[in-house]
């Protein structure tokens, strides 16, 4: 990191690094509580569309992490700005939760079932058959189709539930049609995190646990990246990749102290 600015903002994914199936990580909640009081910018991203800022941050609040909802950047936010910069006050038919129609609301966006600009797809825990066959039609009738991130499966109590990537697939297969995903792995998540909050890329960091999505994303949008032992990737792992994160760590509390 020698050959690197000074890290002034930090960007960190959510699940694998400050929590874990509804449980703080060790070290979390001082990492969280050291950035607030550097006064360095930081984002909390997630690749989750469901919930808003406001969810997310009373949702965190419960496990003892104060995360304030401005700090806080989903997949959902990433695609309302995408479409807003692509389209302005487009029309779109959009399958997902709160996360996602309040951010396309947001900006301007109308929701429709007719004649729509683009066709969007987020997380939801009650995907339709009725729904997955309009946004087929809509589709073929020439609607663009976006997705807010490519995961196959999310994690449940129960065990993996299939998630946006997987029904995203279900609707090419049916349409020829591949979606834009805007999550991670892509870079422009990270780089819309960073506009959002007047970061340049030169001086941050992105800490995540899985190399395939966090640390290439982060690598992509050009910041230092840290590798996390505490979700996805383990260490054992990382070699088989033909890139590597400028460091890896056990946990989240070993990069207290870089703070």
């Amino acid at each position: 990191m020698a050959d690197r600015k000074p890290i002034e903002t930090w960007l960190t994914d959510m699940d694998g690094v400050l929590i874990h199936e509804g449980v703080p990580i060790p070290g979390a909640d001082a990492f969280i509580k050291r950035l607030r009081e550097s006064g360095k910018p930081f984002l909390v991203l997630t690749n989750n569309s469901i919930y808003t800022q406001r969810d997310l941050h009373a949702r965190l609040a419960r496990m003892g992490l104060d995360v304030p909802a401005e700090h806080i950047w989903t997949s959902a936010l990433a695609t309302a700005k995408f479409l807003d910069d692509q389209r302005p006050g487009g029309t779109a038919y959009v399958i997902g939760e709160a996360g996602l129609t309040t951010a396309l609301h947001d900006v301007g966006y109308v929701l429709t079932d007719t004649a729509p600009d683009f066709v969007v797809l987020g997380e939801t825990r009650t995907y339709s058959f009725e729904a997955m066959t309009k946004a087929v039609r809509l589709i073929n009738d020439g609607a663009r189709f976006i997705a807010t991130n490519p995961d196959e499966t999310g994690p449940s109590a129960e065990g993996a539930l299939p998630a946006t990537g997987a029904v995203a697939a279900l609707i090419t297969k049916a349409t020829g049609v591949e979606p834009y995903f805007v999550g991670k792995p892509n870079p422009l998540m990270m780089r819309a995190g960073l506009n959002a909050i007047g970061a340049h890329s030169e001086n941050s960091a992105m800490i995540g646990d899985r190399m395939d999505t966090d640390i290439v994303s982060g690598m992509e949008a050009g910041m230092s990246t840290f590798l996390v032992l505490t979700g996805l990737t383990q260490a054992a792992e990382v070699d088989r990749f033909p890139y590597r994160p400028t460091q890896v760590v056990d946990s989240i509390a070993d990069l207290v102290e870089l703070v």
